[in-house]
């Protein structure tokens, strides 16, 4: 018997990662080959003719497993206020506030945030949008664990397929932690741990200054493989990181949306317990859990 289709909302559609995203989405890479799907794409007035084309396109795509436009079951949230080259994150703090606390009235859904700073937008989501649960709302830093993975595979040259576990720990920003004690691929130097930190956590600046535009390909797809593992599962053994509201785990400050490792099944996430965590990650973990309670600050102070 033919599945139901999943209704999925992509707001931002029109933009540089919703032009990837969506599909991606309709070919079946987020939730399945055999799995259909109605695509709700939303975006502001002036790319409303923009939209438009992204939705002729997809009809000329013929996609077997596109249906149509209706109500949302999983909201992918790419729209917002993006950051150029030269800007720094608090630069778009503001406006992308004002852009969350207004998307807030929503049903009870699956929430990915990819719009940045993610997780203090997913925050502010989950502050305004009591009906949705907070294991409901989770941020992207997917993109992130998949660069680590990268870089791993590249640096020891073997497939990104035989790299699994490592850890994205804390904000999707330059503080965030990329951590390979508990993967079961390491580096094997003492040097190349700092380099590969380092690498990772400038990786979207590095892409912005080559491109001059964001990692939009990279983050269309790291957002169907975070939608895809929630909803599907993860394999068994394997796990990855993902933005979620913290609930006290590794000492992390409640009140956070913070990247953890997790795995999934049956469509709810679970936060990995029991890691050992050094001293020089524990100072890491920290350091990034303080930019995000400054963020959270600042956005409050945004709204009053």
């Amino acid at each position: 018997m033919a599945k139901e289709p999943v209704r999925v909302l992509v707001t931002g559609a029109a933009g540089q990662i919703g032009y990837a995203l969506v599909p991606m989405i309709a070919r079946g890479i987020m939730l399945g080959a055999d799995q259909p799907v109605i695509l709700h794409m939303l975006d502001i007035p002036p790319a409303a003719e923009a939209l438009n084309g992204v939705k002729m396109e997809l009809v000329d795509a013929a996609f077997p497993l596109l249906k149509g436009c209706t109500g949302v079951n999983i909201a992918v949230m790419v729209g917002g206020f993006s950051r150029k080259e030269g800007m720094e994150r608090k630069d778009v703090m503001s406006k992308n506030v004002s852009i969350y606390k207004s998307q807030a009235a929503a049903p009870n859904y699956k929430v990915l945030v990819v719009a940045n700073p993610a997780n203090t937008n997913a925050l502010i989501l989950k502050e305004f949008a009591p009906s949705i649960p907070e294991k409901n709302i989770t941020c992207l830093t997917r993109l992130d664990h998949n660069r680590a993975l990268g870089q791993i595979s590249e640096r020891l040259s073997v497939p990104v397929s035989d790299v699994k576990n490592v850890i994205i720990w804390g904000n999707h920003s330059s503080t965030q932690y990329p951590d390979v004690n508990h993967a079961k691929v390491q580096t094997s130097s003492k040097e190349k741990p700092v380099q590969f930190i380092s690498t990772v956590q400038q990786r979207g600046a590095a892409i912005i200054k080559a491109r001059k535009l964001s990692s939009a390909l990279s983050a269309a797809s790291s957002a169907c493989d975070h939608i895809h593992d929630w909803v599907l599962g993860t394999p068994e053994g394997t796990f990855f990181s993902m933005g979620v509201y913290s609930d006290g785990s590794y000492n992390v400050p409640s009140g956070l949306i913070y990247s953890f490792p997790v795995t999934c099944r049956n469509g709810e996430w679970s936060i990995v317990q029991g890691l050992p965590i050094d001293e020089v990650s524990r100072k890491k973990m920290d350091l990034t859990a303080e930019e995000l309670k400054e963020e959270k600050d600042l956005a409050y102070s945004c709204l009053s």
